[in-house]
């Protein structure tokens, strides 16, 4: 049997799991996040995309996670908050995790192998690098940090086929 990203599970920011399998037939942007980072400003073009898409078939997910300049520092509690007050974030937080080294989360594992970044590396090379799955689960593409969320719109029409 042949590894998918619906092969895989993982614990949102309130503690529940998700199975990746339930969002079958999505389109899923999956973005690392940080709320201390310069491309912060990121999360309002992530809200925006998930709220014109979403009834369409679009899941963002964002993973918070700590590991470039110690740009998310914060709690669960403190990562929710900042996220909903200052960008009214609805799409789905999940728990703060590593996207790089031993300790990476299995999911960051599988979508680096699938997509290499810059040089053909695994490594993820700073906060909100993303990577586009189309409603079959295949990772279409890695998209670095400072490629805005925004310019995906016109791909993720054609995936769910929006006119």
């Amino acid at each position: 049997m042949s590894v998918s990203i619906y092969n895989f599970s993982a614990k949102d920011i309130d503690g529940n799991i998700l199975n990746f399998a339930t969002l079958k037939g999505k389109v899923i942007l999956i973005v690392n996040t940080a709320s201390k980072c310069g491309f912060t400003k990121q999360y309002a073009q992530l809200e925006e995309l998930y709220k014109k898409y979403h009834a369409g078939g679009l899941e963002i997910i964002a993973f918070p996670c700590n590991q470039f300049g110690h740009q998310e520092p914060s709690d669960f509690n403190e990562i929710k908050q900042f996220c909903s007050l200052n960008y009214n974030v609805t799409f789905r937080l999940m728990d703060k995790i590593e996207v790089n080294g031993t300790n990476a989360h299995p999911i960051y594992q599988y979508l680096k192998k699938e997509a290499r970044g810059i040089f053909f590396t695994q490594r993820i090379k700073w906060n909100f690098t993303k990577f586009l799955l189309d409603s079959n689960g295949i990772v279409i593409k890695r998209y670095p940090p400072q490629f805005e969320p925004l310019k995906l719109e016109s791909i993720i029409q054609k995936i769910i086929k929006i006119k």
